[in-house]
């Protein structure tokens, strides 16, 4: 039995117990019972709204420098009042992704014990990507399997039995918008047709239309054709083909083709070549990582058993850690891959609807949750799937520089709170969560991510620098000093999405001001990542005087009065000391601006802000929240509380199909609600306990909890372009290899002992127990 796998005794009763498949454009959630399986289909261009530019102008520069004399002078309200008036746009048709619709299959029932019913176990195999479902009544013995091909294109099923002529079932197509179509062709197709129209998020009326089909064929038996459905009868197999396209950003007719062509495509190659391809391109990406924390019997267990063991007893199954992140490398492989149209949004590829259907939105949120979506890609050697989020970011710094120019009067180009996928970078509709300026800078640090580790300078000199420089352009532009200190400074804008108090409570909660610390934080990593580039590709000799100058000026980062590190340039009393947000961390984690060894007082500081988050009876407790705790203590060292975050993460905030969520009630959340990125950040947690890179280390087991006193993972990535193997036993490492890809000096280090070695394109070397060079 593999370690490697969700299965399960029982039934899914719904989408949260279903199990998750994805081609990187695909997804589908398969829910089966013992007569009934329903496939919830997604495809991640499937978009309601439409492309809008911001009316303009907004004020610009003028109105800028009005409202910041406010904010300077401490007149917090008459400065939110100017903010509203000239950076805050109305709601349009920003657009959600929608779901598609559902493959409804339901199947004859069969003789079954008097008094029992049919048994079932259900399974998700991460090393293969294959779910399979086996039905056994008294008669016969029903097989399911399917899987959605990336090599492919599509979605396949095949059904079998251990009867002859033992598969008899009905299948048809329910649709997600008004618009939804079917009509059944050539006697074993169902064509569909439908376009992403909502009346939450737009008006209804625009959106991409999709079109595709979902054909059967059969060995024996009879099928034919009744009520917009497909009938199969006594039939020895029965194999089920999913396709679909969309117009989203098509100029011509041609999509509307593209299904039926895939569907001849893999009629021609056949079932068997159809799996064998898709393992092969799958076992590709999945196999770059093995991981082992231990072998316990947990194993046998169904995992919903196991999750629900975990949250009583978390030392007990170690090896449920190590399924959780291969987990979340499975998600970011279904996902996005290389040649993905889009990015993974705010549920992946995959759709609960909850979002859609509530002020959420399931977009690009940019202000934690899709940066969480890619904190683990690097680490976890899958480089390749980061490559749709760059793309995504290169198109949102064209459409920013219309955002920069309207609202700021500034140069290059910014976003804000969150994206579509129709180029949207205005601030949000509402200042007091819109107004966060460095949104789009945040999400092109991945930019810098993916170069640190790649060290792929084709990258960095035509993709990652031009969009950077341009960013850096923006902020040179748009910050100022401020008239006490001297400090140059972003704002107004928020620290997300939190809240405090000026001077006391009385004066009423604000968001807005000027300097919050991670803006700061972030336009530092910019500066002099841009500095860095520009002297190393030695290009911009003007650009690198301004950046030098203008890091000279930045803000310092401050501790406050109980010793936290400060949220705000000033020390303000937190409105919120339960807000679920931690976005001041960022200097902690992903940056590296503040660490253990380098700042020990600022280090102290985190910890401080942490605990005292931490210790709020009413703390916002959802999933990136848990996360972004055991991230922050994996980076201080600390691994028994990383460990204590992760099992929470696990145990308390994941469904039985261990997809992550956020609580009912927090948020505006109407219900529990399916939030990706709790699988990512949980991912990236549980890498970072084993291995960290940056400061110019690669540092082995930071963080290794008691709980994992032996294991080992091999594949892991490090900064450099290095990839690292580890085992340890009773807590201490037995061996360790490093394999380099890139030249350059590679320092390792366990505990305060380090070794260095010349690295050399395609390098491997072999350090033992006392880290010695063998």
């Amino acid at each position: 039995m593999s370690d490697f796998r969700l299965w399960y005794s029982t039934p899914a009763t719904d989408w949260s117990q279903g199990l998750p498949l994805g081609n990187g454009r695909i997804g589908a959630v398969v829910i089966a019972a013992p007569y009934r399986e329903v496939w919830n289909m997604t495809e991640v261009t499937y978009w309601s709204g439409q492309a809008e530019s911001e009316p303009a102008p907004f004020g610009g520069k003028a109105a800028l420098e009005e409202m910041r004399k406010y904010f300077f002078a401490g007149d917090y309200n008459e400065g939110d009042r100017l903010a509203k008036q000239h950076l805050q746009p109305k709601k349009r048709n920003f657009g959600t992704n929608l779901g598609l619709c559902e493959v409804v299959i339901d199947f004859a029932e069969q003789d079954t014990d008097s008094g029992s019913a049919a048994a079932i176990e259900r399974e998700l195999d991460l090393t293969c990507a294959v779910a399979q479902t086996v039905v056994q009544s008294r008669r016969t013995t029903l097989y399911r399997e399917i899987f959605a091909s990336h090599a492919d294109d599509l979605v396949v099923s095949r059904i079998w039995s251990d009867e002859p002529g033992g598969v008899s079932f009905t299948i048809g197509l329910e649709g997600g918008s008004e618009s939804f179509t079917t009509q059944v062709v050539n006697d074993d197709t169902i064509e569909f047709r439908g376009q992403a129209t909502e009346n939450v998020h737009s008006d209804g009326t625009c959106g991409v239309w999709a079109k595709g089909q979902i054909k059967v064929s059969i060995s024996g038996g009879t099928m034919y054709r009744g009520d917009g459905q497909l009938r199969i009868a006594g039939a020895n197999e029965a194999r089920i083909y999913f396709a679909v396209s969309t117009d989203y950003n098509r100029s011509n007719s041609e999509w509307e083709m593209e299904s039926s062509s895939t569907l001849q495509q893999a009629l021609i190659k056949g079932y068997a070549q159809l799996k064998e391809d898709h393992i092969e391109d799958y076992e590709q990406e999945y196999g770059k990582v093995d991981i082992q924390l231990g072998t316990t019997g947990k194993v046998n267990l169904p995992t919903d058993q196991r999750i629900r063991l975990l949250a009583q007893n978390p030392e007990e199954d170690s090896q449920l850690f190590a399924l959780f992140l291969q987990y979340g490398r499975y998600l970011t492989i279904a996902g996005a891959r290389e040649d993905s149209p889009l990015p993974l949004n705010l549920q992946g590829i995959w759709n609960d609807g909850e979002a859609c259907r509530m002020g959420w939105s399931c977009d690009y949120h940019l202000d934690i949750n899709t940066q969480m979506n890619y904190f683990p890609t690097e680490v976890v050697n899958l480089g390749d799937s980061h490559l749709p989020l760059m793309r995504y970011i290169e198109d949102l710094s064209h459409a920013g520089k219309a955002s920069a120019r309207d609202f700021y009067g500034s140069k290059g180009w910014v976003a804000h709170v969150f994206s579509n996928v129709w180029g949207f970078t205005a601030p949000g509709w509402e200042t007091s969560w819109g107004l966060n300026v460095t949104g789009g800078l945040w999400i092109a640090t991945h930019l810098m991510e993916h170069y640190e580790y790649s060290q792929d300078r084709l990258f960095l000199e035509e993709q990652a620098y031009p969009v950077l420089k341009e960013a850096a352009a923006f902020f040179l532009d748009y910050m100022t000093i401020h008239p006490k200190y001297g400090w140059l400074v972003t704002g107004p804008s928020n620290s997300p999405e939190n809240h405090f108090y000026p001077t006391d409570s009385s004066d009423g909660a604000q968001q807005l001001s000027m300097g919050t610390t991670m803006d700061q934080m972030l336009v530092k990593d910019l500066f002099e990542f841009c500095l860095k580039s520009a002297k190393l590709l030695n290009t911009d000799e003007e650009l690198q005087e301004q950046l030098e100058q203008a890091i000279s000026k930045l803000p310092p980062f401050q501790i406050g009065k109980r010793g936290q590190l400060q949220e705000w340039l000033e020390d303000y009393e937190e409105a919120q000391p339960e807000h679920r947000h931690l976005a001041h961390l960022f200097a902690v984690y992903p940056s590296n601006q503040i660490t253990p060894s380098k700042t020990p007082e600022l280090s102290a500081a985190v910890r401080v802000t942490l605990e005292n988050r931490m210790v709020q009876e009413e703390l916002e407790d959802v999933e990136f929240t848990a996360a972004l705790f055991g991230l922050g203590f994996a980076r201080l060292y600390d691994g028994e509380k990383a460990f204590n975050h992760i099992s929470h993460l696990i145990g308390g905030l994941s469904f039985d199909n261990l997809f992550s969520f956020s609580k009912s009630g927090i948020g505006g959340a109407e219900c529990n609600i399916f939030v990706i990125d709790g699988n990512f950040g949980g991912t990236a947690v549980i890498a970072e306990m084993l291995l960290q890179s940056h400061e110019g280390e690669i540092h082995l087991l930071p963080a290794l909890p008691k709980a994992w006193g032996t294991g080992s993972v091999s594949g892991l990535r490090a900064k450099g372009n290095a990839e690292v193997d580890v085992a340890w036993d009773n807590g201490q490492l037995v061996e360790a290899t490093i394999r380099t890809y890139s030249p350059g000096t590679v320092t390792l280090r366990l505990g305060d002992r380090r070794a260095t070695v010349q690295g050399e394109i395609g390098g491997s070397y072999y350090f033992n127990s006392q880290l010695e060079l063998v």
